[in-house]
This record gives C-alpha cells, structure tokens and sequence, in this order.
C-alpha cells in the first residue's frame, strides 16, 4: 500500500544579529548545511522547501503571542 504523509518541522531559534535579514540568513545557512549534509530528507522524506521569516520578540508577528494580540 502506498501511502503520503504530509509532515511539518517547526521551529524558533533564538539567536543575536545585527538586522532581521542576517538573523533569517544565519538560519537559513544552517539549514542548507543540515539539507545538504543529509539528502535521505530530499530522497526519502522528500523535502521540498524551508521557509522562515524574522520577528521581534513581542511583535504583532510573533506566533507565540499571536492569540494574545487578537
């Protein structure tokens, strides 16, 4: 029987950087290295996209806060 399974990896990282943009960055490096250094996630779990966006802490983005702010 084949069979799909939709799966999703969340995360939050917390880390120091000058702008947004360089915290996403630094991110997304990581991820890259971790993809690249295991293709079982592309060739058997079949990985197709990672996706982030910065916050700040306390911002109306922030999801942790998300049903506080509605």
């Amino acid at each position: 029987m084949e069979v799909k399974v939709h799966w999703i990896i969340e995360g939050v990282a917390e880390l120091e950087a000058a702008t947004m943009e360089e915290a996403e960055e630094k991110v997304n490096a990581v991820l890259r290295d971790i993809v690249g250094e295991n293709p079982k996630l592309v060739e058997i779990l079949g990985a197709r996209a990672v996706q982030g966006k910065a916050y700040l802490p306390g911002s109306e983005d922030d999801p942790e806060n998300a049903s506080a702010n509605s």
